[in-house]
């Protein structure tokens, strides 16, 4: 009797794709083994991952930048211990406990002009209080979103994807309205419409990897406000240092009206999404005691996350991990650009920090073409695929294609790497580009297979 997880995990040891594919989303198992993905991970620490055999791989995914702290921080987790320790009283509903009053406090240091903060349990509810609080404050209906954005997959984030494969089949979403990334002259002309209650966009966009033009948030900010409309800036993948500063929009210089945090707030350890305010538009909100409960989550605030908030957060400034995120990014940059002057299907390196796009373009060379125009004609992005597939099978190192159709990959690691972890991937790269440029061999061969896969599937 009793529930004893080590036991239970050491009996269905290895048993995880097989309840994947019986249980789960019935194509993970089937992605992962098409792709060579399909490894058993043992343990983690740090910026590393380690399978049952003890092979370790260089983890520049972390979790789609969940692990800004890294994989098992002790630090974390031993704050996490003292929580349960306590024996807390947690989410009793009917009270103002410490710890949701103490992360806010932290959060708002961090965040130039907001001023109150809603907690909830991932970063798509984060955009979900967003929109309704835009709403709300503005009185106006309508949300523009960028092309090529990614907000979340909950119907009113998903309303604001810019990426088509997310959307098919869930219509009808709401009616907000898509602009180019970038575009000045499609806001102010879809602000003329007297409706818009805001612009939603990310200051770097997770697919593909997108930068604004310099100035544009600074210039959309001033569109927005002379039209009674509000800026929400999407950080929950590029805040809490990923960038180089603590929030993406600082690189900038402007204030938006609405922030949305998740991923690297958790410590990897505990779902956490946050929704930061000017202090306006939070009493728009909750206007009156009647509205107390007009957003909120049962979920959200908890002990759990809101520890793993503050031990996170003083991991961050204790490690000095946005400053490394700027050093160690602007290392991978370098040595990128250098690479890119070498290879040719290399047609653009961009990002901040420690998020790094890499796109891929059409060779030049006659004897490097055949091959490219055989994997574009099958489907868009695969080249992408095959260099994702040695970096991880032949060097151990984990990364990911940006975005579905581009022929872009990401690099997303933690915030905790250093020179080895630098080195181990730009040499990992440098090889498989290499291969690639051959214009045979076994990378070739797999892009062949994912072809042939991508026909008669």
């Amino acid at each position: 009797m009793g529930f004893d997880l080590h036991g239970l995990l050491e009996a269905r040891r290895g048993e995880g794709y097989e309840l994947s594919a019986r249980h789960l989303n019935p194509q993970t198992e089937r992605v992962l083994h098409a792709i060579g993905f399909d490894k058993v991970y043992e343990r983690a620490t740090a910026s590393w991952l380690f399978d049952a055999d003890g092979e370790r791989y260089l983890d520049f995914l972390s979790g789609f930048g969940v692990f800004g702290v890294g994989r098992n921080h002790p630090v974390v987790r031993q704050a996490l211990r003292d929580l349960l320790d306590t024996e807390v009283a947690d989410m009793v509903q009917m009270d103002a406990p410490l710890l949701p009053g103490l992360l806010a406090e932290r959060l708002l240091a961090r965040a130039p002009g907001m001023q109150r903060v809603y907690f909830c349990n991932s970063g798509t509810e984060a955009v979900e209080a967003a929109l309704k609080f835009a709403r709300c404050a503005t009185g106006k209906p309508r949300v523009l979103y960028c092309d090529h954005a990614y907000h979340g997959l909950t119907v009113g984030s998903l309303s604001l994807n810019g990426a088509e494969e997310f959307r098919a089949g869930f219509g009808p979403l709401l009616p907000d309205t898509r602009i180019a990334f970038g575009d000045l002259e499609a806001l102010e002309r879809e602000l003329r419409r007297g409706d818009v209650a805001a612009l939603i966009m990310e200051p770097i966009q997770g697919k593909g990897v997108q930068v604004p033009p310099p100035g544009f948030m600074r210039a959309a900010a001033s569109a927005l406000r002379a039209k009674g409309a509000l800026l929400i800036c999407d950080e929950v993948q590029t805040g809490i240092g990923r960038t180089g500063r603590f929030f993406a929009y600082e690189h900038e210089d402007v204030e938006p009206d609405i922030v949305t945090v998740a991923k690297a707030l958790s410590g990897g350890f505990v779902p956490v999404g946050a929704t930061m305010a000017k202090g306006w538009i939070f009493e728009k909100v909750y206007s009156s005691m009647d509205r107390v409960l007009v957003h909120d989550s049962t979920f959200g605030g908890n002990a759990m996350a809101m520890t793993a908030g503050l031990a996170s957060l003083a991991v961050m400034e204790d490690e000095g991990l946005v400053d490394n995120a700027a050093r160690t990014g602007a290392r991978i940059y370098d040595a990128l650009q250098a690479l890119a002057e070498r290879f040719e299907m290399i047609s653009d390196v961009r990002g901040r920090g420690l998020i790094i796009g890499i796109e891929f373009g059409k060779p030049r060379s006659l004897r490097l073409r055949g091959g490219w125009n055989m994997l574009q004609a099958a489907r868009k992005g695969l080249f992408a695929q095959i260099v994702v597939v040695p970096l991880y099978q032949r060097h151990h190192v984990l990364t990911q294609v940006a975005g579905d159709h581009m022929d872009v990959i990401k690099i997303l690691p933690p915030l905790v790497i250093g020179d080895e972890e630098v080195d181990c991937f730009i040499d990992a790269f440098s090889d498989v580009m290499e291969s690639a440029h051959q214009g045979n061999g076994l990378m070739w061969d797999f892009g062949r297979t994912l072809v042939k896969q991508a026909l008669h599937r």
